[in-house]
């Protein structure tokens, strides 16, 4: 392999990563608060690409508009789902929220069904983001230049908020202890809305860029991303912010690199993720940048 090709590859796994980053801080935000595994992430992420879809397709809005509506759509969502199916079952035991994320998440993977159809959908991208970039030698889409930028853009003003406002404080006070945070007069029902809602949005964002890197739409088309950047999440320490970033991109710079490198494992490339995530939890279970943490029972 030349290393021309090998930065061509290197510049397709850190787009994938980013994308797999932005979808793991959905997942590590809500466990860093309510020690929850929010299963329907991956169908937010989904969600967030069809509205963007319809948005162009049927209302005929401006790509940008239709972009903007659609993380406000999906953060809208993200907040009533937890009011729905998770506020309810907050005191209950663990196993009974759990279930109702799988619940939730197999009830969104069915209502698409039905709503937008089974058939895939292709996603009219802006014609920009597939023009070939050259650097040297290397030829890039810009697309794969923008989702890496995006990202961390995104990181930089989310741990802004997480470190250096009030909410931010509110959100570490919650994830340290709950029942005390609600004692010191902080809104913990705010605090877990913005939760869902920043998640749902930064889900949302990878649900359009991953639409128009990979362009077609499915309603199960969340489920196996979606199981991946939970697997991201873990090893990068479930519950760090900067954790569910290095987990993303080391993910999908492993996927792709190992199908470069060794072509015939393309078809178990799915399987490398669940391998990683092994063989870290047998190093280190808390993850990479995760610490040992009695969990409350």
């Amino acid at each position: 392999m030349t290393f021309e090709l090998f930065l061509q590859h290197l510049s397709n796994a850190l787009a994938l990563g980013s994308l797999y980053a932005l979808i793991a801080i959905g997942y590590t935000m809500v466990y860093g608060i309510l020690r929850l595994i929010n299963f329907a992430h991956g169908d937010i992420f989904m969600l967030g690409g069809y509205a963007a879809f319809y948005g162009i397709t049927l209302f005929f809005m401006p790509w940008w508009v239709a972009f903007i509506v659609s993380l406000g759509l999906t953060g809208i969502f993200g907040i009533g789902l937890e009011r729905a199916a998770y506020k309810p079952l907050r005191n209950s035991p663990k196993i009974s929220i759990m279930i109702s994320a799988i619940g939730a998440s197999f009830l969104l993977e069915n209502l698409a069904t039905v709503i937008f159809g089974g058939r895939p959908k292709g996603f009219p991208a802006p014609g920009f983001f597939n023009e070939v970039v050259h650097i040297g030698s290397v030829s890039v889409l810009f697309i794969s230049l923008v989702i890496p930028a995006l990202t961390a853009a995104l990181l930089t003003v989310l741990l802004v908020i997480v470190y250096r406002t009030k909410t931010g404080m509110a959100m570490r006070a919650v994830s340290t202890d709950l029942a005390a945070a609600r004692l010191m007069a902080i809104d913990v029902n705010r605090i877990v809305s913005f939760t869902f809602g920043t998640g749902s949005v930064l889900a949302a964002i990878g649900g359009v860029m991953w639409a128009i890197k990979y362009p077609q739409l499915n309603p199960t088309m969340g489920m196996i991303p979606g199981l991946k950047c939970f697997i991201a999440a873990v090893i990068g320490g479930i519950g760090n912010i900067g954790g569910a970033v290095l987990g993303g991109l080391l993910l999908g710079l492993i996927e792709l690199m190992i199908i470069a490198f060794l072509p015939t494992l393309t078809g178990y490339k799915d399987a490398f993720a669940f391998v990683l995530l092994i063989v870290v939890l047998l190093v280190k279970p808390s993850g990479l940048l995760g610490k040992n943490q009695i969990e409350k029972v």
